[in-house]
């Protein structure tokens, strides 16, 4: 059944949600739309108090690894967390508190899918896929999707497709796919790549990106059949926005159990 999933993304130490297509640290160009003023750990502890699992931690870029710790120590076991995973610090990040691991960039040295790596990043987790979620965070290329890394900012040659998905299902437990074009500009979901997820995923898969009223919960669970997540950041009141109140996301995933 779809559910609210939300999220703590971190840029430079700090609980912040940015329009995707612009992540570059180094870029002037970079469009924020909201720098919270409270700590990760307020966040997971708002996911906590109201029992929102399967909330994702996400590193953007250097500097945030002891934000993502605030967080994992405020709710051990329960969140998930990415941004720079590689098979060297995974389980080292399992160990810190986290539930799962999500892993993007690591898997497409210059921008070609590497399975060694993959199966590095398994071997790290003692073969354990339960705590592995693939990020294929895409941007759209004509009518197709293809992946996207290093911040988005780079387009890799995999394409998003019933083929690409079933070469990973056997090595995850779920994918988290950002919509990159879409991501933080309120403007609506690829209501296409949902429906096209939905058919070719057979594990969970959470889609981000464009979300920005509590009505696109109800969009997303109509287009999938109920078997897509949805990721809402920017729209909410919690990081500033006016499109969607967090206590009605809340009440919505209840409603759904």
């Amino acid at each position: 059944m779809t559910r609210f999933r939300p999220c703590i993304d971190l840029h430079a130490g700090q609980v912040k949600q940015i329009v995707g297509g612009t992540l570059d640290s180094s870029s002037e160009a970079l469009q924020t739309n909201h720098v919270s003023q409270h700590p990760p750990e307020y966040f997971a502890q708002l996911y906590r108090d109201n029992g929102l699992e399967g909330a994702h931690v996400i590193m953007l870029g250097g500097g945030n690894d002891e934000a993502a710790r605030q967080a994992l120590r405020a709710w051990p076991g329960r969140l998930q967390v990415g941004g720079g995973i590689r098979d060297t610090n995974a389980k080292e990040w399992i160990e810190a508190g986290a539930e799962k691991v999500i892993i993007t960039s690591y898997l497409f040295p210059d921008g070609h899918f590497s399975q060694e790596r993959l199966d590095a990043v398994l071997a790290a987790l003692d073969g354990d896929k339960d705590k592995l979620v693939i990020d294929l965070s895409c941007r759209r290329q004509g009518d197709k999707w293809f992946v996207a890394m290093n911040k988005w900012q780079t387009l890799t040659d995999m394409e998003i497709n019933q083929e690409s998905i079933k070469q990973l299902e056997p090595y995850c437990s779920e994918f988290l796919i950002h919509a990159a074009d879409n991501e933080g500009l309120q403007g609506g979901i690829d209501e296409e790549l949902v429906e096209r997820l939905a058919e070719w995923c057979s594990i969970p898969v959470t889609y981000a990106g464009g979300g920005r009223h509590l009505e696109d919960l109800d969009t997303v669970k109509r287009l999938s059949r109920g078997k897509v997540d949805l990721t809402i950041g920017s729209a909410l009141d919690c990081f500033g926005g006016a499109g969607v109140k967090f206590e009605d996301c809340v009440r919505w995933n209840r409603s759904q159990s």
